[in-house]
């Protein structure tokens, strides 16, 4: 069920998370091992992924995959606000547990998938009607990957991919490329709520 209100719960975008304060996240913190690969918070480019699709809505019950899920709230947003059929894949195992702690606050249910980019198939990729994902170009290596992903996606038939990003460079030179070869759109984000976030929505509409 999703939670009661506590000085420890925020909302924004009508989806809820919790403070570094709160009950629950300081224990699984001490119970679990810590994430390896960046998933260690709630990072900004979630909230202007949901800002986006605040004004651009997703079609009732849509099958979304995540990519680089993180702790989720993406996933979380789609599945609580257009009742998607969410997968959230990462590569890094220890990151579901605080997901699976945020979508229960939520009162929704994601599908977990341990997974690299590279390990991603074109017929995977196919079942999906949205790909998104926030922050998941922080190193150049990993946009490399997430390049490889888009071409297997559109060429797979997806019919919507949407990445938001605080305008890291490799992301950058990432979305430069499908602006180029997937006629890509590249749109300014800025966000108040639950603090001030800025960067980029880069959209690709496969349909």
């Amino acid at each position: 069920m999703p939670s009661e209100r506590s000085p420890h719960i925020r909302e924004a975008y009508g989806v809820v998370s919790l403070s570094s304060r709160h009950p629950e996240l300081r224990r699984l913190k001490s119970q679990q091992d810590e994430p390896s690969i960046h998933g260690n918070k709630l990072w900004g480019a979630c909230y202007l992924l949901m800002d986006y699709l605040t004004e651009r809505p997703l079609e009732r019950g849509c099958k979304v995959l995540d990519l680089g899920c993180g702790w989720g709230l993406g996933a979380i947003y789609c599945a609580k606000t257009f009742g998607a059929r969410v997968t959230a894949l990462d590569a890094d195992p220890a990151v579901f547990p605080f997901l699976h702690l945020l979508a229960r606050h939520n009162g929704v249910e994601i599908t977990e998938q341990v997974k690299s980019f590279d390990q991603l198939s074109s017929d995977e990729l196919a079942e999906y009607d949205v790909i998104i994902g926030a922050d998941i170009c922080f190193w150049d290596e990993l946009a490399e990957e997430v390049q490889k992903v888009i071409d297997l996606a559109v060429n797979a038939g997806v019919g919507q991919i949407i990445l938001t990003d605080p305008q890291r460079p490799p992301f950058n030179e990432m979305a430069d490329y499908c602006v180029d070869t997937h006629y890509a759109e590249l749109f300014q984000v800025e966000v108040n709520t639950p603090r001030r976030f800025t960067g980029s929505a880069l959209v690709i509409e496969n349909r």
